[in-house]
């Protein structure tokens, strides 16, 4: 028999159905009745009757025609809402699509699933768990070490004459007081309930989905001492996308991110508010349930092996370090588009000038460089037309791209190692050792390690749009660009891209206030047992704040680089750059006068976003790499050659192009 769940004025009920052929405006009056019967003064409604309201999805918010059969309409164990005309709705009502759903509207169930052991989990993986696009299997070694882990606590439950931290104890500055056996089960549950104190907007479904992928993965490693079954239960949940609401604020990050764990462990006892692509926002307990899922019942030390570790930071700190990696690479390529327009020369990225300073990121951004440039290779009808022109040196912005984009590469790297090992570490409290039969308490919940990399990757990610915003002001200033001003016609009717380089520049300084390191604090807590924190929850979501900051400022640079082209015309860039201009085009149309202009920098920003436009240039980075052709080194003002003396004389007629004579 069908039934469904639905939402009248805060409360939820179950309504089964008996009849399929019954209509929408039956389940709205049943549902009332319900609620009425409930309420002591039958909900200040003197018959069901009066009461007029429209029944409306949960799941995208669709209204229902009063007519429709409910079978046609709803599928079964759908989630509706009564809404009562003239209430207003509560304030305190979430709407059922939480924020980020730009990908839960095309949600569909995955058919692949990843294996998790606690050791082989990437900073990639993690973020394709969060986009929904795996479910998640345990391997069979993984089951093996939980179980002999769980067998471990059994024992110290039923024989250990002393007390055990966090089993037969109370926490933190309560670590010296005994739990007797009856009470153990009460213990994790008050554990849960009490620590989920967080503050602030909820987590968007993807960063859910890694929170509760990531927390599973450490419990898979085998050193948390949770059963199989529980963790076999917390599997389901993750694969069923049911994800429990979880505020982002209020992790201090030592003794892990207790209270987001928390508020995540809350949701899987079956309490709190909970949403899946299903359902939309509603209680725990009925989402559960129609997922055909129990509420877990937590065992003896299972609440502290859930909320314990450094998992919010470490998961927002995977999303952070691969969409700093995919700006990084495509910021290499705006910034070769906005060097042609400019008239910028390729001298200073001679390899030889980079083998002198070997960094290893330097040295990949000045080959990037040269392998979009390097006009023998795929000819610009730019950079010839001003080959022989008078300017001796490019600004700083154009020539050290190399060493200000490498630095940043480079400390993409080192992040990256470190949240790697990070996300395959064992980061609970206390350890169990199942070889050893003993669990011990230490200190791996600590999150300085990630707090720190994280600080480090927004400072150094930042750069690439502090550098961008100058090239966008070279780009809109008449004086620095041989370009007309704001690169629109018509100066004066038309303003272009002045306030786009406004935006840019407003990015900039909020990233420089972003940019104070988070880990440099520290506060006491928990009564001074814990007397030295991370505060890594901040760390990492300021350092998405900072990367989101650094896309949009290059999606403006990106507009502004190929809207010059349009003055250059009919002359071309090189083939791999002509392609990232109709990559562009596909989505902007040049500008002729004036138009809307946010909607372009979103278009933009969502290229950049999803890597297309490191996906048409990288087939010809990747063929410089294997072809590898001798380096073009043309003739410039910026390079004096001895050897060259005297051809020189003969090149006096080529000075046609350059307005700076």
């Amino acid at each position: 028999m069908p039934r469904y769940t639905v939402h009248v004025r805060g409360e939820w009920l179950a309504v089964p159905c008996q009849n399929g052929t019954n209509t929408v405006r039956w389940l709205g009056k049943e549902a009332v009745r319900r609620y009425m019967k409930n309420k002591p003064d039958n909900g200040g409604f003197a018959s069901v009757e009066e009461v007029e309201f429209y029944v409306r999805r949960c799941k995208g918010l669709g209204l229902l025609d009063h007519d429709d059969k409910l079978e046609v309409a709803l599928e079964d164990n759908e989630f509706v809402e009564v809404v009562i005309q003239g209430d207003v709705s509560s304030p305190d009502f979430i709407p059922s699509q939480p924020e980020g759903v730009y990908l839960y509207s095309k949600y569909r169930e995955p058919e692949e699933y990843i294996y998790l052991d606690g050791n082989s989990l990437t900073t990639e993986k993690l973020v394709s768990l969060g986009k929904g696009l795996y479910k998640i299997k345990l391997t069979p070694e993984a089951e093996i070490k939980v179980r002999e882990s769980s067998d471990v606590i059994k024992s110290i439950v039923e024989d250990a004459k002393d007390p055990v931290y966090g089993i037969t104890t109370g926490f933190g500055k309560f670590a010296r007081i005994r739990i007797s056996k009856c009470k153990l089960q009460e213990l994790q549950v008050n554990l849960i309930r009490s620590h989920s104190a967080g503050v602030g907007k909820p987590l968007i479904p993807e960063r859910s989905r890694m929170l509760l992928a990531l927390r599973i993965n450490v419990l898979a490693k085998g050193y948390s001492g949770i059963s199989l079954e529980t963790l076999q239960q917390t599997i389901d949940v993750f694969n069923a996308s049911c994800l429990p609401y979880i505020p982002e604020q209020g992790t201090v990050g030592a003794s892990g991110d207790l209270a987001p764990l928390a508020h995540l462990a809350l949701g899987l006892i079956g309490e709190g508010k909970m949403w899946s692509p299903k359902s939309g926002w509603a209680d725990a307990k009925y989402v559960l349930e129609a997922h055909g899922l129990k509420p877990i019942n937590l065992k003896p030390k299972e609440g502290l092996a859930l909320i314990n570790g450094t998992q919010m930071i470490t998961s927002l700190g995977c999303e952070a370090v691969e969409r700093a990696a995919a700006i990084a690479k495509q910021a290499d390529i705006v910034a070769a588009l906005t060097l042609e327009v400019l008239k910028g020369t390729t001298r200073a990225f001679d390899s030889d000038i980079h083998a002198l300073r070997p960094h290893p990121g330097q040295n990949e951004v000045a080959f990037r460089f040269r392998s979009l440039l390097n006009s023998d290779h795929h000819p610009s009808g730019i950079a010839e037309s001003h080959r022989f022109c008078e300017r001796v040196q490019d600004a700083y912005t154009l020539r050290c791209c190399p060493q200000v984009h490498g630095v940043v590469n480079d400390t993409i790297v080192f992040v990256k190692e470190i949240i790697q090992t990070e996300i395959n570490s064992a980061t609970d409290n206390p350890m169990v050792f199942a070889e050893r039969k003993e669990t011990i308490s230490g200190g791996n919940f600590h999150g300085e390690y990630p707090a720190k990399a994280l600080d480090y990757l927004a400072i150094g990610v930042h750069e690439l749009a502090a550098i961008s915003e100058r090239r966008i002001e070279r780009l809109c200033n008449p004086s620095l660009s041989e370009l007309p001003p704001f690169l629109v016609t018509e100066g004066g009717l038309n303003s272009g891209f002045m306030i786009a380089h406004c935006t840019a520049a407003s990015l900039v300084s909020e990233n420089k206030a972003l940019c104070h390191p988070s880990s440099v604090d520290s506060l006491s807590t928990s009564a001074a047992t814990e007397d030295h924190v991370s505060m890594g929850g901040w760390a990492a979501r300021k350092a998405l704040k900072v990367i989101e900051n650094v896309e949009q400022v290059l999606a403006v640079e990106l507009l502004a680089a190929c809207q010059g082209i349009e003055f250059l015309r009919p002359l071309k860039t090189t083939t791999p750059l002509e392609k990232v201009y109709d990559l562009v085009r596909s989505v902007v149309k040049p500008w002729l006068r004036d138009r809307f202009m946010a909607p372009d920098i979103a278009a933009a920003h969502r290229l950049l976003v999803d890597q297309q436009v490191w996906e048409v240039a990288a087939p010809y980075i990747e063929k410089y790499r294997i072809e590898h052709p001798p380096e073009i080194r043309p003739v410039s003002p910026t390079a004096f050659s001895l050897a060259r003396e005297d051809m020189s004389h003969d090149h006096h007629h080529h000075h046609h192009h350059c307005e700076s004579e």
